[in-house]
This record gives C-alpha cells, sequence and structure tokens, in this order.
C-alpha cells in the first residue's frame, strides 16, 4: 500500500477490505495437467526441481497453519487497516494453499509421495494446534513467514533464478512470492499487538529453523530417491553448492536476511520491497500480464426474470 493512500478509519465507516491495505487475495485457476507438467521443471535439473516440490508440499498444510494461527488473535485486533490486512492474508493464504496442491496432485499422478508427505505434515501440525499454546502457534507463523518473505524476494530480484523455472511453474512461484511479500508484515504485526514477547519470537525461530530444515531436506531426500537420484552424487554435488555455496548459493546468500530476525528492534518492512511489489504487479497482472489468463473469472450473475 502506498504510504500516501488516504484510507477511511473513522467509526462510521465500512470495514476496509483487504484490496484496499494492498493485499488483494486473488482466485487463481492454474492448470496442472501430469501428462504435460515437466517433471523437472527446475533448470532440467532432477535435484533442483524435487527441492522445489518439497517446499511446495509443505504449503497445504502449512498455510493452513498460518491462517488459524492468525485468525485465533482475529477478534483482538482493533486497528482497522490491520484487520483488513488479516483479511487479505487469510484470503491470499487460502488461494496459496488450494493452488499448491492442483501441483502436488499432479506431481503425485507422476508418482512421487507428495500427498503422503501432505498427510503427515498435517497430522504433525493438527497436534501442534492441539498442544501449543496459542502465542507459540503465532510465534511460529511469523517465524515461518520470515523464511517465505526473503525467499520470495531473492525470487523476484534474481533473473537467472527465475529463467530456470519452466514457463508453467514460473507462473506459480512468481504469483505466490509476489503475494508472500505483499503481505509479509502481517503475521509479524499481528503477534506484536497482541503477544510482543521478543524472547518468545527469537526462541521460537531456533527450533523452528532446526525441524524445517530437517523436513525439507528428508522429504527432498525421499523424492530423489523415488527417481532414482538419492546417489548421483555427479548431479548432486554441483547442485548441492547452486543451492549452498556461502554468499553465491542461491539460498546461503540468504543468511544475512535471516538473522536480521534476531535484533530486537527488527520488523519486516526493513526488508524494503514497495518497488519491487509494483514492478512485479504488472509484470503478472497488468493488461498483458503473465497471469491475467490464470485469473478465475466471475461467474456472471443470472438476471432475475421480470413478473408481469
Amino acid at each position: 500500500m502506498s504510504a500516501t493512500t488516504k484510507l477511511d478509519t473513522s467509526p462510521n465507516s465500512r470495514p476496509l477490505a483487504g484490496a484496499q491495505v494492498g493485499i488483494p487475495p486473488r482466485r487463481m485457476d492454474f492448470e496442472f495437467d501430469p501428462a504435460s507438467v515437466s517433471r523437472y521443471y527446475y533448470d532440467n535439473n532432477p535435484f533442483h526441481s524435487t527441492f522445489m516440490t518439497a517446499l511446495s508440499a509443505l504449503f497445504p498444510e502449512g498455510e493452513s497453519f498460518f491462517v488459524e494461527s492468525v485468525r485465533a488473535y482475529r477478534d483482538q485486533i482493533t486497528d482497522p487497516v490491520l484487520k483488513a490486512q488479516v483479511s487479505g492474508f487469510i484470503g491470499q493464504e487460502a488461494m496459496h494453499s488450494k493452488e499448491h496442491k492442483a501441483f502436488n496432485d499432479a506431481a503425485t499422478a507422476q508418482g512421487y509421495p507428495v500427498q503422503k508427505m501432505d498427510t503427515e505434515l498435517g497430522k504433525v501440525l493438527g497436534l501442534g494446534q492441539k498442544v501449543l499454546p496459542k502465542p507459540v502457534q503465532l510465534a511460529i507463523t511469523v517465524a515461518l513467514e520470515h523464511y517465505t518473505a526473503i525467499i520470495a524476494e531473492m525470487l523476484l530480484r534474481d533473473e537467472d533464478v527465475q529463467r530456470r523455472f519452466s514457463p508453467e511453474m514460473f507462473k506459480l512461484w512468481a504469483w505466490h512470492a509476489l503475494e508472500e511479500n505483499e503481505h509479509k508484515v502481517v503475521a509479524y504485526d499481528v503477534y506484536e499487538k497482541t503477544v510482543g514477547s521478543y524472547a518468545l519470537r527469537v526462541g521460537t525461530m531456533i527450533p523452528v529453523t532446526a525441524i524445517f530444515f530437517a523436513v525439507v531436506f528428508t522429504n527432498h531426500a525421499r523424492l530423489l530417491r523415488h527417481d532414482g537420484q538419492l546417489f548421483n552424487f555427479r548431479q548432486n554435488l554441483p547442485a548441492i553448492k547452486y543451492l549452498w555455496n556461502g554468499r553465491k548459493g542461491v539460498f546461503s546468500r540468504l543468511l544475512p536476511q535471516y538473522l536480521d530476525f534476531f535484533r530486537r528492534d527488527f520488523h519486516p518492512n526493513q526488508h524494503d520491497t514497495d518497488a519491487l511489489l509494483e514492478q512485479w504487479r504488472e509484470k503478472l497482472f497488468g493488461t498483458s500480464g503473465l497471469l491475467t489468463e490464470q485469473l478465475e473469472k466471475p461467474k456472471p450473475k443470472a438476471r432475475k426474470r421480470k413478473l408481469h
């Protein structure tokens, strides 16, 4: 949302919508045909592609967990702008779950155990929702939203990363990256308004980091093993270097942004992406945008017959 945008937040005004605060829930309609979706859609590389699929396997259940952890505090929010941002956040995350499930179903149809991974994660997160205090659940969401925000920013900035995707999969990940940065402050701001504990925030990030990488690496290994590529060292070692080679690695170079989270005065907006988001909104949803056709068209309302 532009800093100069004026919103009517008077007591008698109508509740703001997510789109009015820069977080529009876009109803997407991606189609992933298992017969035509490229199996190795990132750089035609089994290691890189299965790594991205391992990430995708986390989203349907993971995004639902995020939504419920924020929704639990919705009634405590009085700021009309933040309330609208929460609505936009919930709408966007719901669509992320839906569209990644569509891709995950295609990957499952190709023989990958993605649906099994999704079910397993759902059981773990369901248990967490039963036994963990609500503030801890929200702190987990804040931590993982920091991950998604910095990874998404990298994807939107790095043209080399973008070029390596197949066209159909780039559309999915670019849309997801855009929206992750549009709503990157929401869970954090809800947490600060309602819980506010610095110790809990940073203390939660440490085990979340360990568990996140353990799950991703385990699922990645399962996908590689399924493809018979787990011990293909000639292929995998350069791929590992590409992802994790210090300052040059696609993911390892994000370490400074990750560590920002541990500052007491940290806020997601300190990673300024406003101009980047304006650029990508036009690229994806402008007049000739890449994703104009993927937007679900609103169904026309049935015309009422006049009675004589």
